[in-house]
Formats: C-alpha cells, structure tokens, sequence
C-alpha cells in the first residue's frame, strides 16, 4: 500500500457526493455496484490483479453517492407573503454596514430553529427575545448565469429566511439558561470592547482575524486585500486555528502535558475556539482536520500527511455533503494539498540558490498555496492575485502574533497601563499587516480582472499538478514546470464557444436596467448599467452603486468583458446610472454616451466625474445620428431630439436616449423610461419605428407603450426589467393587456431573471434564465 493510499478513497468519495450534486447519483452508484462485482470476479479469477483498492475506492464513491442523496439536499421553504407573529431570539448582531440607512440587521432564530435575517430600528442585545409581525422571505438563487446563489451562501450560515415589514410587538430580556447563547454574548462582548480599545480600520481586521467577525472595511481596503490574495486573513479558517492549536501544544508541553495528553488536550482547544468563533464552515473544515493531525501526532503518526487530509476531507463531506462543490471547501484542501505536494522542492530550488533556509521555507509555502488555489481564486472572486505569494510572505507570519496581541489586549484591558503598552503592540502588527497589503496592492499590474476559466481546464489544471507533483519527486525540475506552465496557460486562455451573431441580454438587476450588446466580431456595449432610485438628499456615496459592482461588473467579467466599447446611458436616474461608475473603473470603456441632461444625484455625479478622471469620451447622440459597427451592426437613433420635451410628468424620463438596434433583419428597439410624451413625439416624426423585440419603457408602467406605439413598433417579442415585488406596481396590468393584444410575447426579468436573446440577423432566439411553465397572454412564468 501506497503512503497515501486514503487519497484515491477520499477522491472517490468526494467524487460520489458531487456527481449527486449534478443529477447523476442513482447512476454512479450503479455503476460502482457493476464494477465492484467485476473487480471482484477479476480478483477471484486469479489473475493475479488485487482488485482490494479498486474495490475500496468504487465503495467509497457509491457511499459518496449515497451520502449525497441522503443528506446533501435541504429541504427548500416556501416564501410566506402572509404577514404573521413570530417568536424570534437575538443570535447576532453584525456589524453595521449601512450607516445612513437607521436600521441595523440582525440575525435571529425562531421557534422552529431556523435562522433569519431582520432589519429593525435598533440594535437588539444577543438573547434579546422578540416577538414579531413580519413576511417569510427567502433568499435568491442565482438570477443570472454564472452568479453565486445567495440562498445557498445564506443556508450555509443557517440562515434560511429573511422577514421583512418586520414590527416588534414585544420583547423580553434573554433567557439566563439559554447555553446555546453563552458563547455568542462573549463573542459580543469581547467584539465591543476590542472596538472600544482599538481605532478603524485595526479593530474589524483583528476581529476578523480572531473570531471571524464579518466586519465593514473601507471598500478601497477589502479590494487590496482581495488583489492581493490576503483576504483570507479576515476570515477564522485555517491560519488562525493552526495558530491556537500550535500555542496551545507548546503551552501544554510547557506545563508538562505528554505527547497524548497535549494532542488530546488541543483537540478540545480547537474545537472550543472554533465554536467561540461562530462554528462557520471554514473554522469547522479546519478543526476537523487538525484534530486528525493532532490525533496522528498522539498515536506517534506524522501529524501533516496526505493520509490525514484525505481522512480530513472524508469527515468534513460525510458531515456536510452539500460542501463539497463550494467553492470555500475546494480552496482549503487545495490550499493544504498544494503545501504538501511543492512546498519542499521549491524550498529546496531556492536553497539551492542560496537564499536562507527560514526565508525559503516562508517562500515555498506561499508559492505553494498560489500554485494550488489560484483558478479557483480566479472562478470565485474575479480576480487574479499575481503578487500574492510577497503578500502573503509579509503579512501571514505577523497573523499568529497579532492574535496573540490582540487576545493579550483584551484580557488586560481591565489594567489601564498595562493594556496601553500592549494595544500598542497590538496596533503595530496590525498597521504593518495593512502597510504590507497596501504596498502589494500598489505595484504595477497587482489588480488583474480574470474571466473565471471553465471548470473542465480548472480539473486539467488539478490532473497536471498530480503529474507535476511526480515530476518534481523525481527531480525533473523543468519537466514540472513546464507542466504547471502549460497548465496555467489552459486556464488563463482557454478555447471559448463563440456565437457568431448578436446577442443583447438583459441581466436582472432588480427594478432598475441593464442590457448588455454583444455583436458577432466581439464588440461590447452596456446600455445602462443597473442601481437604484435615489431619495432625500444627492451628496455623498449612494447605494445606487451598490447593483453595479456585486450585479453589473461581475456579470461582464464572467462575460469575459473589458474594456467595453461604450456605455450608452438612457437618463442620469439612479436605477440607470447607479452602475456606470462601478463599471468603468472596474473595466473602462472607449466611450459614455448620454442624454446630455442636468441631473444631481450622486451616482450620476460620479459617472461624470469617473469618465473625466479616465479620459473616456463622452458622447450625446440625437434623433437622426447613427452608429455603424465593422460587423453589420447599426445604432439608429431616434431620441432625445431638441428642444427637451418638458411640462411631463418626469422631464428626465421623457428625454432618455431612444435607439433601434439592427442587424440583418433584426430590429431591436430600447427606450430607457420614456413614456406616452416621448411616443408621441416618436409617431408625429413618422419615424420607421418598426421592431421585433420592444425594450418596454419604464419597466412596464402605465404610463407609457401605448397602444399607438405598440401598433407603430409591432413587436414580437416585449422585454420588461423589472424588480420582484417593486413598490410601484410595475409592470401595470394595462401595460401587459396592450402588448398581449398585439401579439408580443412576453419576458420579464422579476419571473425569469436574465433574459438573453439571439439572433443570426434573420431569426431571433429568446433564452430565459429561469425556466418554467410559460404564459403567452400575460408574460412571466406561472409557478
């Protein structure tokens, strides 16, 4: 038997659950029952051939299965739109993230044990018991392809509701007895006096640091963080549990534990920081397995082995199958197998170059972690750390000693001058760690946008590692590289399929838009880009943007998009500009195109001001003007024409950017949120306005499309973005009764989410996101 010969079992099943994860259990587990049998007839025909592992790891991969249709699927609840009395318990009080707002949200549990998250006017002490009136909301799955499902971020918190319209009826102080509490209120407490003692940005990285506190860094320091590969410092996972359990051993060894009793004793250590940090996956994946080191290391095994990995990796699935294709569980047995497999023989390669054996050991390690995590990295967050073995060499020694002055801060607090010298310390480390981030995040190409490669060449990626792993065993150095090499080169630039006509999506945004342009020869034009109204008063930041850097900039990232060729905004209202800012400073653009009208609010201003700072022309097409692109494609437009339109009920609605877009045959019209004044000014023009496919204005309000306009554009198929359960009652009965009537078949993006169309110049496909039964008359999908 091989020294690591739990590995292919491991493989095997992690490889069951996740074939359950995509549909294919019952049939794995057939097939690993028939090729247990022929293993087995080999094995008894005395070939020769020990059939015993092959056997091993097809029972292993049917138990993955098996464990994966058993307890790999949570049941999934039904939003309750019912307003009802619910007993809730405080659990957790985040930190507050939206000052502006004058609520706090807070994470409760209810009578039934399930989790929710609640805004209300106040922070609530934890254990606070409330009694509610509120509506059971769930969390979105993904709206648009490629995105992450918030309901499954969320499930994996234990979090399965949200209430809203939420009113306290009652409350009552917490419950003494409640042990499931105790934990949570030190962690409360002690998160309140480390904010106390130490000033921002400090105390959120070091509660971070020490018990995974979900803090609200400045956006421009998470960023650098996340270039720089060093994120994962802010988060309970590995590092720091490796940091308690090492002192812990040494402090046990001092006290004179033996080797057992010190492994034994750690053990339970781990297990109790892991609950005091708040039991999240990450903080449970790394207790489990360094209580398999720890129990190797009591036994006299070697404590870091492939064999406790793989064992590791096999409790970790059994206890949470759903885990296994997330994407934080694959970076932490990638992380530790990639330390394994290369730390030494890159330490040994810069030895070799005589750089100091402590120096190459630190070095090694953080090339090491890059080489194994970084499409993932890149899949996952967007974006590619080149620098991130510097940053991490930096910033992960200082981690475990400012934990350790961070913890050393806290319980000295009580002793005034004591606790000033040792905060000072405290604030030493941690400004050196952001120093350090910082300097990284500085140097030139540290922030590299990526496409996320497919999945197919991230499994090549992972299969070329293996192999590179053996080349470097035999001290084919070069081989090794070159593999790794090649490798890398698949996942940066991998053959992509390619549509050959136009496509025009529209990404669900909520009630707000945003359409993506994609002509044949690959040009890019975003037409909006997504946020939301703005009220109350212009100045300073607006969580307008908000939509266009989690939503917009993703979706075109994954799209493989940057920079685009221009941005055509309708009209300067939030709901429609709140991305454009986000999006070019993510991405750039060749050039921003608008209305050309005044407009205050705030993520108007910083559109302006970012295409100014970034030299992106602007432009302010006008009815007769057309674009031509060098594939076929056409920009025809047709408003604003001058003078402004006024007197209506939204001036700025009226006058919005109105284009045709044509290709072959294909005629697509858009009109921002123009209403019934700018269609009567479109019909007295007797402007061709005919198209088959009608972006519906003002995402389907009554006051607009017309039903002299729908005559006059005759579409075949409506497109309305609209947001779920929007205030405003959009789309408007009559809006849909008039395009029905004309025959448009109707796609909206609250039903569907993104809806994709595409077309070879003579025909024109529709692709919703989100399938279901379709309704012809009325649009949407019926569920």
């Amino acid at each position: 038997m091989h020294r690591a010969h739990l590995v292919p079992v491991a493989l095997a099943f992690l490889a069951g659950i996740a074939s359950d994860t995509f549909g294919v259990a019952w049939l794995v587990l057939a097939a690993s029952v028939a090729l247990l049998a022929l293993a087995y007839a080999v094995h008894t025909a005395r070939t020769g051939y020990d059939a015993t592992p092959l056997a091993v790891m097809l029972a292993a991969l049917a138990l993955g299965a098996l464990d994966g249709e058993i307890f790999g699927h949570a049941g999934d609840v039904a939003a309750d739109r019912h307003v009802s009395t619910l007993e809730a318990t405080v659990v957790d009080v985040p930190p507050a993230t939206d000052a502006g707002s004058g609520f706090r949200e807070l994470v409760v549990r209810l009578a039934d044990g399930s989790g929710a998250r609640v805004a209300l006017p106040r922070a609530e002490p934890i254990g606070e018991r409330l009694r509610l009136r509120a509506e059971r909301e769930t969390f979105d799955g993904a709206r648009n392809p490629g995105e992450p499902s918030q309901r499954e971020l969320e499930r994996a918190r234990g979090i399965a509701w949200r209430l809203v319209h939420a009113r306290i009826l009652a409350r009552a102080p917490p419950e003494p007895g409640d042990a499931s509490l105790w934990l949570a209120r030190a962690r409360a407490a002690a998160s309140e006096r480390l904010h106390t003692i130490l000033a921002e940005p400090d105390a959120t990285i070091l509660a971070g640091a020490l018990w995974g506190e979900r803090g609200a860094l400045p956006g421009d320091l998470r960023d650098e963080f996340q270039d720089t590969g060093t994120v994962h410092v802010l988060v309970t996972a590995g590092l720091h549990l490796g940091v308690v359990a090492a002192v812990s051993i040494a402090l046990l060894h001092y006290l004179r534990f033996g080797r057992i009793g010190a492994s034994l004793a750690a053990i339970a250590i781990v297990w109790l920081y892991a609950a005091f940090s708040g039991d999240h996956l990450p903080s449970v994946r790394a207790a489990t397995m360094l209580t398999v080191a720890l129990v190797a290391r009591a036994i006299g095994r070697e404590s870091l082995s492939w064999n406790a990995l793989a064992v590791a990796a096999i409790v970790v699935a059994a206890i949470s199958p759903a885990a296994v294709t997330s994407v934080s569980f694959g970076l932490s047995f990638s992380c530790v197998a990639a330390i394994f497999a290369f730390a030494k023989p890159i330490a040994a390669i810069l030895e070799r170059w005589d750089v100091p054996h402590g120096v190459a050991a630190l070095a090694s390690v953080s090339v090491a972690t890059q080489i194994g995590t970084w499409p993932l990295t890149a899949a996952a967050f967007l974006v590619i750390a080149p620098y991130a073995p510097l940053a991490n060499a930096c910033v992960v020694p200082l981690v475990g000693v400012a934990m350790l002055a961070g913890a050393a801060a806290l319980a000295t607090a009580p002793v005034p001058l004591l606790s000033v010298a040792v905060q000072n310390v405290t604030v030493s480390l941690v400004d050196w760690i952001v120093a350090a981030v910082r300097f990284v995040a500085t140097l030139p190409g540290a922030h590299v946008v990526a496409t996320p490669p497919p999945v197919w060449t991230i499994a090549a990626y992972d299969a070329a590692l293996v192999v590179a792993a053996r080349c470097f065993a035999r001290e084919r150095t070069l081989l090794a590289c070159g593999i790794i090499g090649a490798a890398t080169a698949l996942c940066l630039w991998p053959p992509r399929a390619t549509y050959t006509g136009l496509t025009v999506t529209a990404i669900d945004v909520g009630q707000a838009d945003a359409l993506l342009v994609q002509t044949p020869a690959g040009h890019a034009y975003l037409v909006d880009a997504g946020g939301k109204l703005e009220r109350g008063a212009l100045g300073g930041a607006s969580s307008a943007e908000d939509v266009g850097t989690r939503t917009v900039v993703p979706f075109l990232v994954r799209s493989g998009i940057q920079p685009l060729d221009a941005i055509l905004l309708s009209h300067p209202h939030g709901d429609h500009a709140g991305g454009v800012a986000p999006v070019l400073r993510a991405l750039g653009a060749n050039a921003f195109a608008d209305s050309g009208q005044t407009y205050d609010g705030h993520a108007y201003r910083d559109a302006l001001a970012t295409a100014a700072t970034r030299g992106v022309p602007m432009l302010e097409p006008r009815g007769g003007d057309v674009w031509r692109t060098n594939d076929g494609v056409t920009f025809r437009f047709y408003g604003p024409t001058l003078p402004y339109i006024t007197g209506s009920r939204s001036d700025i609605n009226s006058n919005s950017l109105v284009f045709r877009l044509e290709f072959g045959r294909t005629r697509m019209l858009f009109t921002g949120d123009a209403g019934a004044d700018t269609e009567q000014r479109l019909l007295a023009s007797r402007a061709d306005i005919r198209a088959e496919v009608l972006k519906v204005g003002h995402h389907g309000s009554a006051y607009g499309t017309t039903s002299e306009f729908v005559r006059a554009v005759a579409p075949s198929v409506a497109i309305v973005s609209v947001g779920r359960h929007n205030l405003f009652g959009h789309p408007a009965a009559a809006t849909l009764d008039t395009l029905s009537a004309y025959g448009a078949r109707i796609y909206r993006t609250d039903t569907m989410g993104a809806i994709s169309l595409r077309s070879d110049g003579a025909t024109i496909a529709v692709e919703p996101f989100l399938t279901s039964t379709f309704d012809d008359r009325r649009g949407g999908l019926q569920r």
